[in-house]
C-alpha cells in the first residue's frame, strides 16, 4: 500500500487483519489508483484535513470504489463537521454554532456531562473484543428525555455528545487498539440494549437511533465491526423486519438480533473479564464501568495524545510525492500552508 508522506502520519500498524480487496495493505492497482485519484480531486478544491489514506479509503469502500461519489461523500461530511445540522438547521448549543473540530478538545472536558446523562442514558465504550476492537455499549430501554430536559441535557447535547465520542472512538480508542492487537483495526464491537425498551418509550427510543443512524452511514463510514442487539422483543422485531430490507447486505450481515438469550454469542466474541457482568461477563470496574473508560485507550503503554489534542502542523496544499510500504509508518513534517480552503489545520491521522 502506498503511504503519502503529507498525510500519511501513522504511529500504528496499518494493514488489515483480514485480506479483504479495498482494505488497507490489500489494494489492488486500480484501487491504489483510485485513492490517488480522489486525493488529488479534493486537494484541488482545496482541502487538506483528513487526506491521508485510511481514512480516503472508507469514503471509497463505503461506495463502492466510485470516485465521485466517495468525493461526495467526503465534502458532505466536511460541511457537515463545520455546521452540524439537526432537523436541517444549525445546532447550535446556548446560541453557539457548533464546529466539531472546534468542540472536540472542549467537550466535557471535566467529564460532568458523562456522570449527568449516564443516569438517564448509559452509553459507553468499555476495554475490547476478542478480536481488539473497543465495545460500545448503549442501554436503550433507559433513555428518558423527560428527566434529561429537566437536568438541562437537550437534544442537541446528546447529538454534539454522539459526534464528539464517534471522533473519540477514531482517535485515540482505534490507535491505541491498533497498538496493543498489532495490527490495524478501524471499526467497534457494539451492543445495544433493548431492555426496557416499550410502547411507552419506543417513539423517543427509535427517533434518537434514527438520528445516530444517520450520523454513523452519512459521516462516518466504515467503522461497525459487529452490532449485537440484545433483548430485543416482538416490536423490534416487527421494526427489524421493516428495516432490514433496506440496509446494504454488508451492514446487516454484521448486525446480529439475538433476544432475551444472548449471553454465550456475547462471550463467544467477548471476553468474559471484558465484559460487564450485568450483561454475562465478569467485570465490575470500580464506580460502575458505564463511567471507567476502561481501554487500551487509558494504558500508558499503548495510548498517545489524539490528533485534536496536539497542535498538529500546518499544510501546503500542494502535489505531494508517495512512497510505498507495507504498513510502514509514514514519516517527515508538512511545510507551512499558503493556500487552500483549509491550509491552517492540522491533519488528523485518521479522524
Amino acid at each position: 500500500m502506498e503511504l503519502d508522506p503529507k498525510y500519511d502520519h501513522y504511529d500504528y500498524p496499518t494493514i488489515a487483519p483480514v485480506a479483504k480487496p479495498g482494505h488497507p495493505g490489500h489494494l489492488t492497482d486500480p484501487q491504489q489508483a483510485q485513492v490517488h485519484q480522489l486525493r488529488m480531486m479534493l486537494e484541488t478544491e482545496g482541502y487538506t484535513k483528513r487526506l491521508d489514506t485510511l481514512t480516503l479509503l472508507r469514503f471509497l469502500r463505503a461506495r463502492k470504489f466510485d470516485v465521485n461519489l466517495a468525493k461526495k461523500m467526503f465534502v458532505d461530511t466536511e460541511k457537515w463537521r463545520k455546521t452540524i445540522l439537526y432537523v436541517g438547521q444549525p445546532l447550535k448549543i446556548d446560541g453557539r454554532t457548533i464546529n466539531l473540530d472546534e468542540e472536540i478538545s472542549e467537550w466535557d472536558k471535566d467529564g460532568s456531562f458523562k456522570k449527568k446523562v449516564s443516569k438517564w442514558y448509559p452509553q459507553y465504550y468499555h476495554k475490547t473484543d476478542k478480536d481488539g476492537r473497543p465495545v460500545y455499549i448503549e442501554q436503550l430501554g433507559k433513555i428518558d428525555i423527560a428527566a434529561m430536559k429537566n437536568e438541562g441535557i437537550e437534544y442537541e447535547h446528546m447529538l454534539t455528545n454522539l459526534a464528539v465520542e464517534y471522533e473519540k472512538m477514531a482517535d485515540p480508542r482505534l490507535p491505541a487498539c491498533s497498538r496493543k492487537a498489532g495490527q490495524l483495526l478501524e471499526t467497534s464491537c457494539t451492543i445495544m440494549d433493548f431492555n426496557g425498551v416499550g410502547f411507552g418509550n419506543a417513539r423517543q427510543v427509535f427517533g434518537y437511533i434514527q438520528e445516530a443512524s444517520g450520523m454513523s452511514q452519512n459521516y462516518y463510514p466504515e467503522r461497525l465491526g459487529r452490532m449485537y442487539l440484545i433483548n430485543t422483543n416482538w416490536l423490534f422485531t416487527g421494526v427489524w423486519r421493516m428495516v432490514r430490507p433496506l440496509l446494504d447486505p454488508v451492514t446487516v450481515e454484521k448486525i446480529h438480533v439475538l433476544g432475551g438469550n444472548y449471553q454465550k454469542e456475547l462471550l463467544s466474541q467477548i471476553p468474559a473479564e471484558n465484559l460487564p457482568k450485568e450483561f454475562g461477563g465478569s467485570c465490575q470496574c470500580e464506580g460502575g464501568c458505564e463511567l471507567s473508560n476502561a481501554g487500551p485507550w487509558c494504558d500508558p503503554e499503548f495510548a498517545k495524545p489524539a490528533w485534536w489534542e496536539k497542535k498538529g502542523d500546518t499544510i501546503e496544499n500542494q502535489p505531494t510525492e508517495i512512497h510505498s510500504g507495507e504498513g510502514a509508518t509514514a514519516t517527515g513534517t508538512a511545510p507551512a500552508a499558503t493556500e487552500g480552503a483549509e491550509a491552517t489545520a492540522p491533519a488528523p491521522a485518521a479522524a
